[in-house]
């Protein structure tokens, strides 16, 4: 039954307090902004932590950093990028690879926090639900951003990816194509709910499929004591994994799709889930005993 209070979450918010009940998606707020300000140091104060954005950057003028969809962009349209680049993806790929891929896609992503405020006003004005496309969608994608390199010789996804055009928008106020920014809020607003991140961006599959062996998940630790009243159900933008974990044999949401946001645990008053390394020996025995009960 959900709590009889019309504002969302009231019963983690009376139970665990306001901190509890919104302390990782504050956390990540603070993330995206960190990391955002950390490039915009140098442009607007000429402190230079963090040179380019998130496509390719360099970190205190030594360490290399690249995202891995440009970099392989790069290599299939036939030309060998720098040894920085590559070692920059690598980089990247190995640290995404042990948190879990698509935490990229809610710790550090800019458009997420577009998004996110287009879910808080469906849910604001309780917008009707609408169909989604196929989970896999985003794959296809993928494919297809892969592939014109290929066809054209030219990196074609960065003209229109939404993460570098935000990035100079907010750094450089160059407004050049902000227009696929609105569309996208628009896009998850009025069309399907998590329309880009969760069914779209190709940037999403492929961390997806770095972090597929990642350590760091979420589990139903308490399912027990779960009370069905929908709350997390409301605000995971991957809301398909919560049902296999709180009802299935597996307590531990494994699929790659999930973003690691950590909302489940935040509006959850029953405190039903929990971040935990999936190779951790205590958890495993817990597990294994908790799927035996069944």
């Amino acid at each position: 039954m959900s709590h009889p209070s019309s504002r969302f979450a009231a019963a983690a918010i009376a139970r665990l307090g306001f901190w509890k009940a919104h302390r990782f998606l504050l956390l990540r707020r603070a993330s995206q902004i960190t990391v955002l300000t950390l490039f915009a140091m140098g442009p607007w104060a000429g402190i230079w932590l963090l040179q380019g954005n998130l496509s390719a950057s360099l970190l205190l003028d030594t360490v290399p950093l690249a995202d891995p969809l440009t970099t392989l962009q790069v290599l299939l349209t036939g030309h060998l990028p720098q040894f920085q680049l590559l070692l920059g993806a690598m980089l990247i790929g190995l640290f995404y690879g042990l948190l879990g891929g698509r935490v990229f896609c809610s710790w550090v992503c800019p458009v997420n926090m577009v998004t996110d405020f287009a879910a808080w006003l469906r849910r604001r004005f309780k917008l009707p639900r609408t169909p989604e496309l196929p989970g896999k969608f985003r794959y296809f994608m993928l494919a297809l951003v892969l592939l014109l390199p290929m066809l054209t010789g030219f990196t074609v996804w960065e003209w229109l990816n939404p993460v570098p055009i935000l990035y100079r928008a907010l750094l450089f106020g160059n407004v050049t194509g902000i227009s696929i920014i609105v569309a996208i809020f628009l896009a998850d607003l009025l069309l399907a709910e998590r329309l880009w991140c969760s069914h779209v961006c190709p940037t999403g599959a492929l961390y997806g499929l770095l972090g597929k062996l990642s350590p760091v998940k979420i589990a139903a630790v308490k399912r027990e004591a779960c009370n069905n009243c929908m709350d997390c159900f409301s605000v995971c933008p991957e809301r398909q994994l919560l049902k296999p974990a709180l009802k299935g044999q597996q307590r531990l949401i494994s699929d790659a799709d999930c973003t690691l946001c950590g909302r489940c645990i935040d509006v959850c008053a029953a405190e039903v889930f929990q971040y935990k390394n999936r190779l951790n020996k205590e958890f495993q025995r817990f597990a294994h005993k908790a799927e035996n009960e069944q």
